[in-house]
């Protein structure tokens, strides 16, 4: 999902660099002494966390995961927007206390933050247009179109690797993960690849324009992500996930923002 690389490092570097100048940095491990959740979010990634229609009412998956962690910490939750770039400089300067917006697992990640236990089970998925002249079944089939993804995601990366290994395609890369859907629709891109789940999202609406032809398998997880060396609020989360998928609340909203059961994605 979402950016992986550059962001991590800058952000743990600015973090280390400034920690001897702020006196009211909230210490990590503190954060369950309070009455209230801080939760980072990007919202802007359809079902995962978007806005209704008032442009003001934050919904989606996640939106709705992190209310439910906070219910099941005694805490309210606060949802803070945050634009992708910044979202993990934020957590490092204890703006809020965790990020719950589809973030993949990663070993650079688990590196500078710690992480909850994963929540999402997701792999990499293909669309077209319904009325497409793209012959191609595969992202391995796509040698010469123009392909759209989400740049410094895990779906650049998977693009990344196949053009290292020989295939020769134009790489149209987005800041906005709506833009690659808008263009593809508009006929200025050949095919996106996407998150499974998210294109799952556009493919099943009412008079979708775009097709799935291809899906492939769960080899990305997305966790909660906690300042490093709060392994309190971390264990707290890991504790209320159990409860959410024991008593069907994780299920519930599964089904309620993306018509299937994602928890039987997660390996056991």
């Amino acid at each position: 999902m979402k950016k992986l690389f550059g962001a991590v490092l800058i952000s743990a570097a600015l973090a280390a660099g400034f920690t001897g100048c702020s006196k009211k940095e909230t210490p990590a491990g503190m954060t369950l002494d309070g009455k209230t959740l801080k939760i980072g979010v990007n919202i802007a990634y359809p079902p995962f966390e978007y806005y209704d229609t008032d442009g003001k009412t934050p919904l989606g998956f996640d939106v709705e995961l992190g209310k439910a962690v906070a219910a099941k910490l005694g805490l309210e939750p606060d949802i803070i927007d945050v634009a992708w770039e910044g979202i993990f400089a934020g957590l490092d300067t204890n703006k809020y206390d965790c990020v719950v917006s589809a973030v993949t697992i990663t070993d650079e990640r688990t590196a500078a933050y710690d992480f909850s236990k994963p929540y999402i089970g997701n792999g990499q998925s293909m669309i077209l247009l319904k009325d497409s002249k793209v012959t191609a079944k595969t992202p391995q089939e796509l040698g010469g179109h123009k392909v759209g993804y989400l740049t410094e995601s895990t779906s650049d990366i998977y693009m990344t690797k196949l053009a290292d290994d020989g295939l020769k395609f134009e790489a149209d890369e987005y800041d906005d993960e709506m833009n690659a859907f808008a263009d593809l629709k508009a006929g200025r891109c050949d095919a996106v690849i996407s998150d499974s789940l998210v294109a799952t999202d556009y493919v099943n609406k009412p008079d979708s324009p775009f097709v799935l032809v291809w899906e492939g398998p769960a080899e990305e997880y997305f966790g909660i992500a906690c300042k490093k060396g709060n392994t309190a609020l971390r264990d707290a989360v890991n504790k209320a996930l159990d409860e959410l998928t024991a008593d069907g609340t994780l299920a519930d909203l599964s089904m309620k923002n993306f018509g299937i059961d994602i928890v039987s994605n997660i390996a056991k």
